[in-house]
């Protein structure tokens, strides 16, 4: 008998996931197809977008200002570290306002609506994938010398997308009842741009301030660390800061690893405390 209760339980989950899954798969092509739906270039503008913005932030911030550690690989570093950013900006800019944007599919169809937000994060993903393809470009034909820390990026990428995740999830729920919170976030977020060494090396940092403990305080920010070892383990794993070089306590190490999984757990919560009434507040 308790065989049979746990096999139907589990038949159950299975039809459950399944239809979530499809559901997902489905609205992720819709969205990325309405992305650039009537657009001459298509989805040409996925790599377009982050290799203009990398032009001007090269000539301004390398060029004209300075910003750079001085070694060959900083325009490239630079690029990836755009890139990254991006894809962080768009999950939690598209999670963010995913709920509020389909209250009229919520209203009237029955399912998991935290589908909503995963396939947000999920479109921004690919953005990121095709990203990536055109930075392995550049790095092969600069003759970037890749080593076995390239193993170490799925798990960087895996943190990367919990971080996104968790936070668009949070912002999701909250602007359903708050919609200031797009305002508030866009705000943040140029903050929190500016505060994480994307567009300059965090040895200026050390350098303009005399003391390297605010390059390190810098790097305990979930996506300081993040971007860094990516950076570090594709591209520059000599000339590249990382919380785990710089710092040697492994308690202080791990604290951007564990505020990324304390957002994706809160994220999780406060959504799933508060999806019920979502159709209500819509």
């Amino acid at each position: 008998m308790a065989n049979e209760d746990m096999n139907t339980m589990l038949i159950k989950l299975k039809e459950r996931y399944r239809y979530s899954f499809i559901v997902l798969k489905e609205m992720v092509r819709t969205d990325f197809k309405l992305r650039y739906q009537g657009s001459f270039l298509g989805i040409a503008w996925s790599v377009l977008k982050p290799l203009m913005l990398f032009c001007v932030m090269y000539v301004v911030f390398v060029k004209f200002l300075k910003f750079t550690d001085g070694t060959p690989t900083f325009p490239l570093v630079l690029l990836l570290g755009i890139s990254l950013w991006n894809f962080f900006a768009e999950a939690t800019n598209m999670g963010l306002t995913a709920i509020v944007g389909r209250g009229d599919i919520l209203r009237k169809i029955h399912f998991p609506n935290y589908i909503i937000v995963v396939s947000a994060t999920v479109g921004a993903l690919i953005s990121l994938a095709i990203n990536m393809c055109v930075v392995l470009v550049f790095c092969i034909f600069n003759q970037v010398h890749f080593t076995w820390n390239v193993l170490w990026l799925p798990l960087n990428f895996i943190e990367f997308y919990a971080l996104a995740l968790g936070t668009a999830l949070l912002l999701a729920a909250l602007n359903v009842y708050f919609r200031d919170m797009q305002h508030i976030w866009e705000v943040l977020m140029q903050v929190f741009f500016y505060a994480t060494p994307i567009i300059y090396p965090l040895s200026l940092v050390t350098e303009k301030t005399n003391n390297p403990i605010f390059a390190k305080i810098m790097l305990l920010s979930p996506p300081a660390q993040i971007i860094q070892d990516i950076r570090h383990n594709l591209i520059a794993p000599d000339t590249t800061p990382t919380v785990w070089k710089e710092i040697s306590n492994w308690g202080i190490r791990l604290i951007p690893v564990a505020l990324t999984f304390f957002i994706l757990w809160l994220g999780i919560h406060i959504f799933r405390k508060y999806s019920q009434k979502f159709a209500e507040e819509l």
